[in-house]
């Protein structure tokens, strides 16, 4: 009887390419994943009991846990291919826990099998040389596991109880990826641009017209610093205009034939940062696309694996893939491309792991020409970034021919004793090389000569001097870092490894710690509060050396040489002190950020910026005074940091009466929890989006109050008053509501034709929100009124906060915060991430009130 084999992937695109490579004695199957995670709750992990740590199953994935048990057995043996990599190794070992669990796993033969490309051979050869799961790598990923949980299960709650931020979190490793990016905004920032001058010339020889420029004055080289001003420039270009009359010398002929090899093929970084130079593409989009490329995509032969693993740091090439990129290369672009030998590179990471080769086509042969028009767009522009770079790495390098011309005014070609001497480069690509396939990208823009042609010259030749020019320059700061140039920083100080650079960013985004504007990063005031709060507190931990130091020490645990409970302990102990000294003697206002901008020249109050539970804020008075202060938020557009008085006063300035309706109702503007908005009755509001609130006058306020009449009136279909109950046009389509409950209308019932009778006895059947479809995000507005369903618009204020049970908190100065308790998903979703509420313990004191009229109180956050 023949043996029935089961295998384990991570995903069912992969499963699928899998499946037609193996006989039909193999199922194969998909995990979709992680099958298991700590429990979000404290104690998850136990420094006490040698940080054991406490597993559950992933809910959303149980039930492929239980298709891969009940397909186990019927199977003699388990061939768990999970990623090559300490992800992929952890998978296949909970899986096999859970499994142990379940009682399937008895009698049958588990083995663990990694490839690096799927392709029918690399399949093949796995299944026929399978090992025993990694131990070393599992206790790797269950150190950094634990070390991540740590962090955030310590460090989060104190950020929402010491600097008010609920939500707000401190990653192992993103919290000095955070700090880089503020460190560099604070260049920025304090950068003091420097004039200088450079001193051109425009010389025409043989008709030909080219550029020179000044590199020595009156015998002293010329720096950048040389000439700072506009006086001296034209004190220069006057020596040396007198000098010349209108003549140059040659004085000086430099030939050299410079080459320059191609890059080496693609690791995770350098495919992240081309990928975000070249194609605009962010590294989560990339990898996203990496790994479709990697798992399979069908171009008309069924789905093919197209690119090896795309989590590596390694250069290696397979001596293999070396031979078929070489034999492509001598079919396409011809001998003269290919060098005598194949190159080969070294990596510089010093723990290069995971992966033993580079990302590169499966086949070099499957070319880009090949799947134009047969797979998506962005896959096909990925695809075709990967084997161009693959391809070029072992070709011949570019030649140029170069030529540098020293030009002394004058027609005397002397060097010595001249005014001055200008030079003239030259550059001539005489043997294009890697360069007929590719060209690395550079991430800020670069001066280069190549392909300036100049006019042939001998020492002694005079040419004509047409202008001379002085050109003005300032200094410019250094620039933010870009998707690209971050994952370069991060690789370079060892922060993360090529599996961690998408999330890293990701999660700074998506915490609302940076901003993407124009492609580079923008640290927002939350991201430098925070960013403030760690370095201050907690310095030694957002350290570029020892976040470098912990992932060496990983990479000891991966590679058997280090045991991670050492490891962990050696970090607890130095960690739970810190921990515990900031809890007992850092208080709520060292870490205010608070920032006195002046007085109100009216009631001569303090204004200050800071920064609250819905943003930052500016604020009219102090909690000392007997009339409460005034709050109001800052703009999209202003930072805690630069926002002066001036600034500030006008946020003050709302809410504002700006006309009134013709029943006599003021219209009003103000900013609400959701944004500015208009008031033009009792219960009657229209959002305003793109106008500003601060300065919208009465006839732009009347346009938008009429097109939100009439978008009200489509919306409503019956309208039975003195019920309080609506028919209306919503997302889903027409319903009933009474601002209690939503009830879905018959499909064979014509909605303008239903009665008030009707309407209340399908009320009466439906459940009350949150208890059915209507009820998806009744646990978020719970809280708020109901007058949502109707008439409120985006920039209704919420009165429902009045509502809350909460207590105001004892500062008056910023809102404060409060941690709940919590036991889901979505918290064991954000303890891998460091952003998990201290299940059971309240991190701050329960929040104040916070109604959102703009000038009033303090402001609530804008939608």
């Amino acid at each position: 009887m023949e043996q029935k084999n089961l295998v384990i992937v991570e995903s069912p695109a992969k499963a699928k390419t899998i499946k037609k490579y193996l006989g039909k004695n193999f199922e194969v199957l998909a995990s979709y994943g992680h099958v298991r995670d700590l429990v979000p709750k404290e104690g998850a992990v136990d420094p006490k009991r040698k940080f054991a740590m406490r597993y559950q199953i992933l809910e959303k994935n149980e039930k492929h846990v239980q298709a891969i048990a009940k397909a186990l057995k019927k199977s003699d043996a388990l061939y768990l291919a999970t990623d090559p990599d300490r992800e992929g190794e952890a998978i296949s070992w909970h899986l096999t826990e859970l499994l142990k669990e379940q009682g399937v796993l008895d009698g049958k033969d588990v083995h663990r099998v990694v490839f690096y490309e799927i392709t029918k051979n690399a399949i093949k050869e796995a299944i026929g040389q399978p090992r025993d799961i990694s131990q070393d790598l599992v206790n790797a990923q269950q150190a950094r596991r634990a070390l991540d949980y740590l962090v955030g299960f310590n460090i989060s709650p104190l950020l929402w109880k010491k600097a008010g931020l609920p939500g707000a979190s401190a990653g192992r490793v993103q919290s000095p990826a955070l700090r880089m990016i503020c460190e560099r905004e604070e260049e920025i920032l304090a950068f003091k641009p420097r004039e200088y001058w450079t001193i051109d010339a425009d010389a025409e020889k043989s008709k030909q017209i080219f550029p020179a420029r000044l590199i020595e004055y009156r015998g002293e080289k010329v720096e950048q610093f040389t000439v700072t001003n506009e006086s001296q420039a034209t004190d220069v270009r006057t020596a040396i205009e007198n000098a010349a009359n209108g003549k140059l010398s040659v004085a000086h002929i430099d030939k050299k034939q410079r080459r320059r090899n191609p890059a080496p093929p693609f690791t995770t970084s350098t495919l992240q940062q081309e990928s975000a130079r070249k194609l605009g593409f962010g590294a989560q989009r990339t990898m996203r696309l990496a790994q479709q490329l990697y798992e399979g995509v069908d171009f008309g032969e069924g789905a093919v694996g197209l690119i090896t693993y795309m989590r590596t740091d390694s250069l290696n090439l397979a001596n293999e893939a070396v031979a078929e990129i070489r034999q492509v290369i001598g079919n396409i672009y011809g001998a003269e491309a290919l060098p005598e030998s194949p190159r080969t590179y070294k990596t510089k990471s010093k723990n290069a792991q995971e992966a033993h080769e580079a990302i590169r086509p499966t086949s070099a042969a499957i070319t880009p020409e090949r799947l134009a028009g047969k797979i998506d767009n962005d896959q096909f522009k990925l695809y075709s970034l990967i084997w161009k770079r693959a391809v070029a790495s072992q070709m011949e390098a570019a030649v140029y021919d170069t030529v540098a011309v020293d030009l002394v005014p004058g027609t005397s070609a002397k060097r010595e004793g001249s005014t001055a001497v200008l030079r003239a480069n030259g550059s001539t690509l005489v043997k294009p090389g890697y360069i007929a396939v590719y060209k690395e990208g550079q991430d800020d823009t670069v001066e280069d000569d190549n392909d300036r042609l100049l006019p042939v010259m001998e020492v002694g030749d005079q040419v004509a001097l047409l202008e001379l020019r002085g050109e003005q320059h300032f200094t410019e700061p250094p620039p933010r870092f870009s998707e690209a140039s971050l994952v370069k920083a991060l690789e370079e100080h060892g922060i993360g490894r090529p599996s961690t650079y998408a999330s890293i960013i990701s999660t700074l985004v998506n915490k609302k710690y940076t901003a993407l504007e124009n492609r580079r990063f923008t640290p927002t005031d939350l991201g430098k509060i925070v960013n403030k709060f760690l370095t201050r507190n907690f310095h030694h931990y957002v350290e570029y050396g020892f976040t470098a130091k912990m992932e060496d020490d990983l990479d000891e645990i991966a590679d058997g040489r280090e045991a991670w409970v050492p490891v962990l302990e050696r970090f607890w102990t130095e960690f739970k002190e810190r921990v515990d000294i900031v809890d007992e003697t850092v208080t709520r206002e060292d870490v205010s950020e608070a920032r006195e901008l002046g007085s109100d020249p009216v009631t001569g109050k303090p204004i200050s910026v800071r920064y609250g539970k819905y943003g930052p804020f500016v604020q009219m008075g102090t909690k000392d005074d007997e009339e409460k202060p005034k709050f109001a938020s800052l703009k999209a557009t202003q930072r805690m940091d630069t926002i002066t008085l001036p600034e500030a006063l006008e946020l003050f300035t709302l809410p504002r009466t700006i006309g009134h309706m013709d029943d006599g109702h003021s219209i009003r503007v103000a900013i609400g929890r959701f944004g500015p908005y208009i008031q033009y009755g009792a219960k009657k509001f229209a959002s305003i989006k793109d106008d500003d609130p601060y300065t919208i006058e009465l006839p732009r306020a009347l346009e938008l109050i009429k097109a939100k009449e009439e978008l009200d009136a489509n919306r409503t279909i019956l309208n039975f008053e003195e019920a309080g109950i609506q028919v209306l046009n919503g997302r889903f389509g027409p319903y009933i509501t009474d601002k209690v409950k939503n009830a879905k209308i018959p499909k064979e019932r014509d909605p303008k034709t239903l009665t008030l009778d009707e309407c209340v006895e399908l009320l009466k059947a439906a459940p009350e929100r949150g208890k059915g479809r209507f009820g998806r995000f009744a646990k978020k507005t719970a809280a708020k009124t109901d007058a949502s369903a109707a008439n409120q618009p985006a920039g209704k204020p919420v009165k429902a906060a009045a509502k809350s049970k909460t207590t105001p908190a004892k500062t008056a100065k910023a809102p404060a915060s409060t941690a709940t308790k919590t036991g889901s998903k979505a918290t064991a979703k954000a303890a891998s991430t460091g952003t998990v509420r201290a299940a059971g313990k309240t991190a701050a004191k329960p929040a104040a009130k916070t109604p959102a009229k703009a000038g009033s109180k303090p402001p609530a956050k804008p939608k």
